[in-house]
């Protein structure tokens, strides 16, 4: 799976900023605790979304349902002025209501859709699986099943499509494709 240069960019100061977010200095994990304090901030905060997207697409952690991972997995593949107008995504991206209550504080900004489809997308890389982590079948063709209060990737299959072991397949790159076609893109076939 390929990835731009924007979002290879931005996964490791995602993932820094929740792992800062994390722990006290005394080792307790505060998470929780920290993130309701910084989308208390989120006045402040609407003024970063552009310059440090991913230090403000943290308020958002946990707050994403994936309905359709293919399509994530296709926008992980766009620089940051090709992003689909975030209210295209809305079938594959759901948000809990606390998040859709931040969504629609940051929607209305100069940059607030563009910032949406960077928070929604860096939240699913955060929590997709590693190319090179391998825990089993799972893992290598569908994304994770729904994990607590962290968001959610659901497994899509088509019911006329398994592999040899009997498993519903899903063809991301196919659904992608479709996905990018039905938006008015063309397919790179």
């Amino acid at each position: 799976m390929s990835m731009s240069a924007f979002f290879r960019a931005l996964r490791t100061s995602y993932q820094a900023e929740i792992d800062d977010l994390t722990f006290d200095s005394e080792g307790r994990n505060v998470l929780r605790q920290r993130l309701l304090e910084k989308r208390g901030q989120i006045t402040f905060l609407k003024q970063m979304i552009e310059l440090s997207p991913e230090m403000v697409a943290v308020i958002f952690h946990g707050g994403f349902h994936f309905e359709e991972p293919a399509v994530m997995e296709q926008v992980l593949t766009l620089e940051s002025d090709e992003f689909p107008d975030w209210r295209s995504l809305g079938g594959a991206v759901q948000l809990t209501p606390w998040a859709q209550e931040l969504a629609d504080a940051l929607l209305p900004e100069p940059q607030g859709d563009w910032f949406m489809v960077v928070a929604a997308a860096l939240e699913y890389l955060y929590h997709r699986p590693s190319p090179h982590h391998h825990e089993g079948a799972a893992h290598e063709n569908h994304a994770l099943e729904p994990e607590g209060e962290h968001g959610a990737v659901r497994r899509q299959g088509h019911a006329d499509e398994f592999d040899k072991d009997g498993e519903q397949r899903y063809d991301h790159e196919e659904s992608s494709a479709d996905w990018l076609e039905e938006h008015g893109f063309d397919r790179k076939d």
